[in-house]
């Protein structure tokens, strides 16, 4: 049973004449890392919205665990946007408090014992942590979640590198071992290595879906960064 489906998916932004998604079809299963891959602009972020459920009126079917998306699939959906979203002057422990109240499958413990590995201050105010901070900050909120899957949408696009080798330490070691885990990504590189499974996205359709081990021996032993350079010619 696929934990994730999508049939036949298609979706445009209101008043645009390109399709963001045209004809979408993924199955997915628990137990991965997926790499949802392509240049900017090629559709990653529409995926993961629509799996979020922010994203309405599009054509086709998505399944979360053979349901369609609504608030039993969002129960078990754990986001993480591509931008910052929480109120600079909020203290972090009372996001703490609203994440424990909003979400039943929150584990306050794991985020305290996250935000201690980060040398995070629970009674730190947001505006005052630097970029890179706040980046592990939200991260640990959305792991801290026991959720079927985790949508992640560029967690490292805007930190350097030794902040990305931290954050991707961070999903390795905190996610439900029986869960789906999506990277959107352009910075294949960086994160190839935790890859289980990779999907390759150009102007709204997929061109490449497949197990990291297949692409590797169907591309002359290349590696998924090189493969993505030949596919998008960058």
């Amino acid at each position: 049973m696929a934990l994730l489906e999508f049939k036949n998916v298609t979706w445009k932004y209101r008043g645009a004449k390109e399709y963001a998604l045209n004809n979408v079809n993924l199955s997915l299963n628990e137990g991965q890392i997926v790499g949802l891959l392509g240049p900017n602009g090629s559709g990653k972020t529409t995926i993961i919205k629509l799996i979020a459920g922010l994203l309405k009126n599009f054509d086709g079917e998505i399944l979360i665990n053979e349901k369609h998306i609504g608030p039993e699939s969002k129960a078990i959906v754990s986001y993480l946007p591509d931008s910052t979203y929480l109120k600079e002057n909020l203290v972090i422990n009372d996001v703490i408090k609203m994440f424990a109240d909003f979400y039943q499958d929150f584990d306050t413990n794991k985020m305290l014992s996250m935000l201690k590995t980060m040398n995070i201050s629970q009674f730190s105010v947001i505006k005052s942590l630097s970029k890179g901070n706040k980046e592990k900050l939200q991260l640990a909120l959305v792991l801290s979640r026991d959720a079927k899957i985790y949508l992640l949408d560029e967690p490292i696009g805007g930190v350097d590198p030794a902040q990305r080798d931290f954050i991707i330490t961070t999903i390795l070691n905190n996610y439900a071992a029986n869960s789906l885990v999506i990277i959107s990504t352009h910075l294949i590189e960086d994160i190839e290595g935790v890859l289980n499974r990779a999907i390759f996205i150009q102007n709204g359709s997929v061109v490449i879906d497949d197990t990291k081990e297949n692409i590797v021996n169907t591309h002359d032993n290349k590696t998924l960064n090189e493969v993505f350079k030949e596919e998008f010619k960058c």
